[in-house]
């Protein structure tokens, strides 16, 4: 599991480089500012967690897997796609030609999972030294 969610960490990452510079140079003339603050919050919280399933990863090489570990490492991801996939749409919806008015409830249901994979990587750590 240590080495799949590394791999995934680093194909998120590469795609969060690629999001952000398609944001700044593509984007950034067909955004409003506010649009745009979306868009790269979407960018920043992505990198944030791509990191963390990163360290995720890590750990479960450092002390082997345990099923708060995993749980947090898919949490984690399953942010990302909701949280910051449903951000990209909804500061883009202008430049959609189909209404993703659906992506706004999806927005915070990444954030729940967000914070249920940092408090799984705290039970993860936490039953490992316990």
């Amino acid at each position: 599991m240590a080495e799949k969610f590394i791999r995934l960490a680093a194909l998120s990452g590469a795609v969060t480089v690629i999001i952000g510079a398609f944001g700044a140079h593509a984007l950034k003339q067909y955004l409003t500012e506010y649009q745009m603050a979306i868009y790269e919050k979407g960018v920043q919280y992505q990198f944030i967690h791509t990191l963390a399933v990163l360290a995720i990863g890590a750990v479960i090489q450092r002390q082997g897997a345990s099923k708060w570990l995993n749980r947090a490492g898919w949490l984690l991801l399953a942010g990302i796609v909701c949280f910051s996939g449903s951000l990209y749409l909804l500061a883009c919806r202008d430049l959609i030609p189909f209404s993703v008015a659906w992506a706004g409830p999806i927005t915070p249901l990444g954030g729940i999972c967000f914070v249920s994979g940092w408090i799984a990587l705290f039970a993860g750590i936490r039953a490992a030294k316990g």
